[in-house]
């Protein structure tokens, strides 16, 4: 089995046999990243090969990052928090209220969720430094209009 330390967000070499180790210098590493991005965030693909049609990535979200209130129609999310704290909001499509407000982090009662397919939701980083690992399936598929709730 091929070991490769995702160093310097190392490219892997996408062979069915890598074994990706994530460390905390990856995640120190990509949290730069997304504190000098325009966006507040910074993403890192976790797949293991270019076919593979699995959505996994590490994400790094600062505090005051604008994500829309969106939903994924043919999928559910999958939502672990890695480092720092974060909450998941949900939003009523009739209403445009939020819901439910579940807050994440590695050392409280909730580390992570999983967001049912077609529910409106987004996510706030309450702190600096704040990274999850998320999942969902099937290839990515951009929002559309019809996946960005307007409030």
């Amino acid at each position: 089995m091929t070991q490769i330390i995702l160093n310097s967000f190392l490219t892997t070499n996408y062979t069915n046999t890598t074994n990706m180790i994530i460390t905390q210098s990856i995640l120190d590493e990509l949290t730069e990243k997304a504190k000098a991005s325009q966006r507040l965030r910074m993403n890192l693909d976790l797949r293991d090969s270019e076919e593979d049609t699995s959505q996994r990535m590490l994400n790094a979200i600062e505090p005051e990052s604008p994500l829309p209130i969106h939903r994924h129609q043919k999928t559910s999310e999958t939502v672990v928090c890695l480092r720092g704290r974060l909450v998941e909001e949900y939003y009523d499509e009739l209403e445009r209220i939020c819901t439910e407000r579940i807050e994440l982090s590695p050392n409280g009662p909730v580390v992570a969720l999983n967001i049912p397919a077609g529910q409106w939701h987004t996510v706030r980083a309450l702190e600096s430094g704040t990274v999850i690992l998320e999942m969902k399936d099937g290839s990515y598929e951009p929002l559309t209009d019809a996946d960005i709730l307007q409030m």
